[in-house]
């Protein structure tokens, strides 16, 4: 035991050597600051800062890494301690990485048109931590943006390189049940696995509020009139604190779906539809699918409203395909606006797991 610590301790001697070693010189965006990439960015977001937009735009600042990233052909100018201290950590048996956290601090706005460029450094490794992943080290590296050589913000990224934990044995498959016993009752639903509980704050709480007394609720702020959702404690575009609710009608129609095979999760029975769905009153929200099979859910297809009680304790909006005979048309209209009918993915090209829906073009 004593051996294995005295190990442990020489690598950690090793691995904070590396502490204030560069592990970027030089670097430099690939693209300056422009339109097109903000817009991409807030429309994704769904960030309607008016900021954003127009002859007098900056970034949102929450981009301050975007303007460093090398893309699909990466960078050329990481250091080479940083790739000595992956491939010592590597060497040590702590293989596998995943990114844990980030912290930005902001200095100034950045505009369309600045020159992006940065350094980075390995500001920290952690002693060795074990989580629930596996044991190993986090490793912690601060880049400093610039625009025309002034700092714009600071970006801590921190990654955990770990050896991952053993999983537990699987346990042996129960023995076939008699054939008598086959047609035996459904489980009932004190006995089925729960779903993931939502998380329940100060700035949502009236939603759920909502759904408990079967309301759909959007928020309206009362400075400007514009409706968003998911629930948000001030307005996007004129970022006014104070909201009202409106209720929801209960129409939508589906803006975008994919059909969900893989992973399996013991709540819920694959394959099923999860929809982005659009509210007549504009906004859009994701839910479950219901009352129609998976496979005939169609971009355009009308939905309604309706609450599902999934267990004792927890109720969910879910929308139900009409069913109506529009319901048809409107999904063969949907079906004819995807490219050539498969949109990509719409057969699960993508590795056969997932069949997405397309959204607009």
């Amino acid at each position: 035991m004593g051996s294995a610590d005295g190990g442990r301790d020489r690598l950690y001697e090793r691995l904070k050597a590396y502490e204030g070693r560069p592990a970027a010189v030089g670097g430099r965006g690939k693209d300056p600051v422009n339109l097109p990439m903000i817009r991409h960015w807030c429309e994704a977001m769904g960030d309607t800062n008016p900021a954003y937009r127009g002859p007098d735009a900056v970034a949102p600042p929450t981009m301050l890494q975007a303007w460093t990233m090398g893309g699909l052909s990466g960078h050329e100018d990481r250091s080479e301690g940083y790739g000595e201290l992956l491939g010592l950590l590597d060497g040590a048996g702590y293989t596998s990485v995943v990114a844990t956290d980030c912290e930005q601090e902001y200095l100034r706005p950045l505009r369309p048109g600045d020159e992006v460029s940065f350094d980075a450094v390995v500001e920290s490794v952690s002693p060795r931590k074990t989580t629930k992943l596996g044991t190993g080290h986090f490793v912690t590296t601060r880049m400093d943006v610039r625009a025309g050589g002034e700092l714009a913000g600071t970006h801590r990224f921190r990654i955990l390189k770990y050896a991952p934990a053993p999983r537990p044995p699987k346990p042996p498959e129960p023995p076939e049940p008699p054939e008598s016993s086959k047609l035996s009752e459904s489980p009932k639903p004190s006995e089925r696995p729960r779903r993931p509980r939502p998380v329940i704050n100060r700035d949502n709480a009236g939603f759920w509020e909502g759904v408990a007394a079967h309301r759909l609720l959007i928020q309206r702020c009362t400075a400007c009139g514009t409706l968003r959702f998911p629930w948000l404690p001030g307005c996007n575009d004129c970022g006014a604190p104070e909201w009202e609710t409106v209720e929801a009608s209960g129409d939508g129609t589906v803006f975008s779906y994919v059909v969900m095979h893989h992973p399996p999760f013991p709540a819920f029975d694959p394959p099923y539809a999860v929809g982005l769905i659009e509210l007549a009153e504009g906004v859009r929200m994701i839910s479950d699918v219901v009352g129609v099979p998976c496979e005939k859910v169609r971009i355009g297809m009308p939905v309604r409203l309706e609450f599902l009680r999934v267990d004792e304790e927890l109720e969910l909006p879910v929308f139900r395909a009409v069913d109506d005979g529009d319901a048809g048309e409107a999904g063969e209209a949907g079906e004819a606006g995807e490219a050539g009918g498969d949109g990509g993915l719409g057969d699960g090209d993508a590795g056969d797991d997932v069949d997405a829906g397309e959204g607009e073009r």
